[in-house]
């Protein structure tokens, strides 16, 4: 009973204490109140010597999901969403400007016009980044997730789908999740002999079991579908007990899916690709699990699209990895993965996400607080990784991320924290996150180059 009224106080302290919305740090300059085009704030980060930009201007501004474009198809702007509407930040001059004004939220750009695309009502819209224009895509009012790289195939799921072939051909994940994660994760323990930070994670992962067991035991399964925008022709197909989640296109073939199998990711094989094109496409695992409680997951496209990529670890929160899949497509275009390379990572290099340059000999990743999935004790920073000849990491923090609250309302309900999300801009010079170490949420970018 003390052991276990000593774990509640610590629970109760590490929740009052660390993730408490931080206080802002003197190095950032005053933040504005709405979206001023002219204000551009900078400052030299005193424990990395990188040049950090604040690109936003509005308090409560966060960028776009790590695996979404953000940028135009000349790599000259950034799309990101603040409370005024949908932004783009002129990477040359780091200035913002507001493009779509109101409660719109970009879905993503365009990779080949000057475009963002985003939802209103029932209609699927696109709006100029130069001229602002808006014009109607087409009209959907499916749960809609992403463009294909050449603008002609939407993509999305649909729940309670009965499959054309019998819901036994659906499907169906590795194994119904188990609804006690303490035993699961950390066997041969009990609660009041796990860390406050172990707890947590478990108790996270419970939520996502109890969502996961709902939808394996379902009476219908889940279904993937893309939608033609110039005919409006819905076609399903992928059904799966499955949680299916994360959908995203390959950035230079428009019919090449990828999207994961959501929940708790040590009991779900993550990662999968699918030809959208084939008369009855059939998805194919990108990784196979090789060590119980293994995983893999936040997974991205290579910007090439000749390869996939995720956050590995053998088992998770012990060994850590980031792996690269090749895709390898057989007489008929269908995708299977080619020999995997693996990276290996210090635990404090680990981040939430990982981004990977043009050519793919530097990563960046935007690190984790001690309650994240690594448990890392100095994990806070916005991390590059450069690949070195003989083929291992080398570790460069560019951003004390030590104010940071990483943890987020799915990981701890009631939190107001949030997941840096970093990405490389086109040319390699800049890695851009969303960060609220001053005391609410703003899009940053930070140079690559060490300020000399």
């Amino acid at each position: 009973m003390q052991n276990a009224a000593l774990s509640i106080l610590l629970l109760a302290s590490l929740s009052a204490a660390a993730f408490a919305q931080p206080a802002a740090p003197a190095k950032v300059e005053t933040l504005h109140t709405g979206p001023d085009v002219n204000a551009v704030s900078s400052w030299i980060d005193a424990d990395t010597g990188h040049r950090v930009y604040r690109l936003s201007t509005e308090p409560g501004s966060g960028n776009l999901y790590f695996h979404y474009n953000a940028y135009s198809p000349d790599g000259k702007k950034l799309v990101f969403n603040s409370p005024a509407g949908i932004m783009a930040a002129d990477l040359s001059t780091m200035k913002s400007e507001l493009i779509v004004p109101g409660r719109f939220t970009a879905m993503e750009t365009s990779r080949t016009s000057n475009e963002v695309y985003y939802k209103a009502g029932p209609n699927i819209m696109a709006a100029d980044l130069t001229t602002k224009k808006t014009r109607i895509l087409t009209a959907n009012t499916q749960q809609v997730t992403c463009i294909n790289c050449d603008g002609t195939l939407l993509a999305g799921t649909m729940r309670d789908q009965p499959d054309p072939d019998g819901n036994d051909k659906a499907a169906k994940p590795d194994a119904i999740p188990s609804t006690d994660q303490v035993s699961r994760m950390f066997p041969g323990k009990t609660k009041d002999q796990i860390s406050p930070q172990n707890i947590l994670s478990a108790e996270k992962e419970n939520r996502l079991a109890g969502q996961l067991k709902n939808i394996v035991t379902a009476t219908n399964p889940q279904c993937l579908f893309t939608q033609n925008i110039k005919t409006g022709e819905v076609k399903k197909f992928g059904y799966a007990y499955a949680w299916l989640n994360h959908l995203q296109f390959s950035p230079t073939d428009p019919n090449m899916l990828m999207f994961c199998h959501e929940g708790t990711w040590h009991e779900t094989n993550r990662v999968w690709t699918i030809n959208v094109a084939d008369k009855k496409p059939v998805a194919v695992a990108m990784h196979q699990r090789g060590v119980d409680l293994e995983i893999w997951g936040h997974e991205w496209w290579a910007p090439d699209g000749k390869s996939v990529g995720f956050d590995l670890q053998t088992p998770r929160s012990v060994d850590f990895w980031i792996a690269n899949v090749p895709l390898v497509k057989d007489n008929s275009g269908n995708p299977s993965p080619g020999k995997e390379i693996k990276y290996h990572l210090d635990k404090n290099w680990w981040g939430i996400h990982f981004a990977m340059n043009k050519d793919g000999t530097l990563y960046a990743s935007d690190g984790g607080d001690p309650a994240q999935v690594a448990f890392a004790p100095d994990g806070q920073w916005i991390n590059l990784l450069r690949v070195k000849p003989d083929g291992t990491l080398d570790r460069e923090k560019i951003v004390n991320m030590a104010e940071h609250n990483y943890v987020t309302p799915a990981s701890q309900p009631g939190n107001t924290g949030v997941e840096p999300n970093v990405t490389f801009t086109p040319d390699g010079k800049y890695v851009v996150f969303c960060g609220n170490f001053s005391g609410a949420k703003q899009v940053y970018a930070v140079e690559v180059a060490k300020t000399p």
